[in-house]
């Protein structure tokens, strides 16, 4: 596939607006910026990759630049492109681990309890924080001792079979190892509005860790799996739906941008479940149905790549549509962990730094809990300020008077 990235550097006008919304900048002076590591650098290394900076391993890819452009510079995606291609640093045995989604769910959830209790106990943090680099700080998130795809199979799949209308959802690994909650209250809200849903055959993680970790090689495969997997889903007819911003924007923009994987006979086809919805909503396919004692206070927090696609107004709206809501937006703030960018030693005081802006706003609203589309987002939240977070699709599934809207939509 043709380098998009490198073609459109000369675009850039110099303005530096994305070195004034890059959230690195104020709190890392060994990081050059996105003008500098982006557009101004890439000038240098299709000369010569000996100006190659490894100090572009700062940055967190939160797409930032790429929302403030004005140019439309594909500047994140010649940032980490120029990583893949010029770094001589491999990963370590932390990168490998931290990347490896699948590897470490597959491993931790049989001995969840066990895996659970050990983790935050401090001799093991010392210990993680000397030999392997992960800071002793932070939190990690909890298994689970059931994965989603073994409660589907039992409790959910022969249900499914029922429905004229059916959707594919992609759960990705945070669902499947950590917190499958969130993938059965998709599947409450998702059957309450009339669809069935179908898992992905053996879907891979969506490879984003592993971009990130410097092992673009095994992303690449897993990005290949994954568009022969989804492409058999669309195939049927079936939309691809996902609860994660960052799991969508990896597998419509980040597979052929930086992995160069042609997911053309499926990109159109993959969508976060809220957008979904709110189609459905707008377009009067679907009813929904409110409980009337439900009142909550939510703050709502947009992950970076929810910004950078454009859909945190669909989440929004749908959680205003919920009549016994109090709603407040977040100021627009990265929450600094960037996935396992956060867990690392070197970075987690700049990943803290990052998002105290926007931990001091929730402490100010003091909302019964937030609402985001991020699970790393979830995770950098609840640790650095103690409140709960949740998907919108949790708070559908709780909001809503489920067998009203099942009756509405039957």
């Amino acid at each position: 596939m043709k380098n998009q990235n490198t073609d459109n550097f000369e675009q850039c006008i110099k303005c530096t607006i994305c070195t004034v919304y890059c959230p690195v900048v104020p709190v890392n002076p060994a990081y050059p910026g996105p003008k500098q590591a982006g557009p101004d650098g890439e000038r240098l290394r299709i000369k010569n990759n000996y100006f190659f900076d490894e100090a572009l391993k700062y940055c967190l890819n939160c797409k930032r630049c790429d929302v403030a452009c004005p140019s439309g510079v594909k500047i994140s995606d010649m940032i980490q492109e120029a990583r893949i291609n010029y770094s001589q640093h491999s990963p370590k045995l932390r990168d490998m681990m931290l990347a490896s989604t699948d590897f470490m769910g597959t491993l931790a959830t049989p001995f969840a309890p066990i895996v659970n209790g050990v983790l935050p106990l401090k001799p093991v943090k010392a210990v993680l924080d000397g030999v392997l680099g992960i800071d002793h700080r932070r939190t990690f998130p909890k298994y689970s001792g059931e994965k989603f795809e073994s409660w589907f199979n039992k409790k959910a799949a022969e249900k499914q079979k029922y429905f004229k209308k059916q959707v594919a959802y992609f759960h990705g690994c945070y669902v499947n190892y950590n917190y499958p909650q969130l993938g059965r209250d998709f599947v409450t809200v998702m059957n309450a509005l009339g669809f069935g849903v179908n898992l992905l055959d053996k879907e891979k993680c969506c490879g984003v860790a592993l971009i990130a970790n410097g092992m673009s090689g095994k992303a690449k495969k897993n990005a290949m799996h994954n568009v022969e997997v989804l492409g058999k889903a669309v195939e049927k007819g079936l939309p691809v739906l996902t609860t994660s911003s960052t799991c969508v924007l990896t597998m419509r923009d980040e597979y052929p941008e930086l992995l160069k994987v042609d997911n053309t006979a499926v990109r159109d086809s993959l969508s976060l479940a809220t957008k979904f919805i709110f189609g459905l909503m707008d377009s009067g396919k679907v009813k929904l149905a409110f409980k009337k004692d439900y009142k909550a206070k939510i703050a709502y927090h947009t992950p970076c790549h929810l910004e950078k696609l454009g859909w945190g107004v669909f989440s929004t709206s749908l959680l205003k549509m919920i009549p016994g809501v109090e709603f407040t937006l977040l100021d627009s703030n990265c929450c600094g962990i960037s996935g396992t960018y956060g867990f690392k030693k070197e970075n987690y005081d700049n990943s803290q730094a990052i998002g105290a802006p926007l931990f001091e706003q929730i402490g100010r609203i003091a909302p019964d809990f937030v609402a985001c589309d991020c699970e790393t987002c979830k995770w950098q939240i609840e640790m650095s300020t103690g409140y709960t977070v949740k998907n919108p699709i949790s708070v559908l599934a709780e909001a809503l008077d489920i067998e009203e809207t099942t009756k509405l939509n039957a």
